[in-house]
C-alpha cells in the first residue's frame, strides 16, 4: 500500500507558480486593446481587461507588475508600427510600399483610437513617454534605413535634410487617417507617392 502511494505523488503534477500560457497572454493584450479603445488609458480597469479576456486579475499581475509594464509589452508584441525593411528596388517603390504599410496599420479600428489617446495621455502625464518615444524612434529608423538605401542608388543627395524628409512620409497618412477620420483610396496613394517622391528628393 505505501508503495502504491508513493507511486501516485510521482505521478501528480508539481504545484506552485501556475503555467504561464502563451494563448492567454495573447487574450489579454487583446482584451487590452479593446478595452483601451473603449475608455481610453487613463480609465482602463484590470478587472475588465481580465474579464474579457476570460480570466482573472490575477492572471495579468503574474506576468505585469504594473499596467504600464502590461500596456508597453502589449505594444511591443504586435508592433503597431512595424513596417518592413525590404528594398523594393527604388526610392519610387519604397515610398509606395512604405505608404501601403502605414496605411494598413493606421486604418485599424483599434489603433485609430489608440493611437490619438496616446499623444493625449503624453501631454497629461509622462508615463507613457518612454514608450512612444520607442515607438517615434522605431518608425524613425526605418525611415533613415530607406533614405541611406536611396542615398546609395543615388536617387538623392547625402546631405539632404533627413527630419523634414522623415516627416513629410508620415505627416499626411497620420493626418487623414488619424486626425481627420478619412482613408485614401489606392489612386489616392499613388498620387501621394509621386508627390513625396518629388518632395524628398528637394529636402
Amino acid at each position: 500500500m505505501e508503495r502504491k502511494n508513493i507511486d501516485r505523488k510521482k505521478r501528480r503534477k508539481p504545484s506552485g507558480a501556475a503555467v504561464i500560457r502563451p494563448e492567454l497572454t495573447t487574450a489579454l493584450f487583446r482584451a487590452l486593446f479593446e478595452e483601451w479603445a473603449k475608455t481610453g488609458y487613463a480609465a482602463v480597469s484590470m478587472e475588465r481587461v481580465a474579464a474579457r479576456a476570460g480570466a482573472g486579475k490575477a492572471a495579468i499581475y503574474r506576468r505585469w507588475p504594473s499596467k504600464l509594464e502590461f500596456a508597453c509589452e502589449a505594444i511591443r508584441s504586435v508592433e503597431v508600427m512595424r513596417l518592413g525593411s525590404t528594398d523594393q528596388g527604388s526610392l519610387q517603390a519604397d515610398i509606395s510600399e512604405y505608404l501601403r504599410a502605414t496605411r494598413a496599420v493606421l486604418r485599424h479600428p483599434l489603433v485609430r483610437r489608440i493611437i490619438p489617446d496616446l499623444v493625449a495621455e503624453r501631454l497629461r502625464s509622462h508615463e507613457l513617454s518612454t514608450m512612444l518615444d520607442g515607438i517615434a524612434e522605431a518608425r524613425r529608423q526605418f525611415g533613415h534605413r530607406l533614405l541611406d538605401r536611396a542615398i546609395a542608388r543615388n536617387e538623392l543627395r547625402a546631405d539632404l535634410h533627413r527630419e523634414l524628409a522623415l516627416d513629410l512620409l508620415f505627416a499626411p497618412l497620420y493626418s487623414r487617417i488619424i486626425i481627420r477620420g478619412k482613408s485614401f483610396t489606392k489612386a489616392e496613394l499613388d498620387r501621394l507617392g509621386n508627390a513625396l517622391h518629388t518632395a524628398v528628393k528637394t529636402c
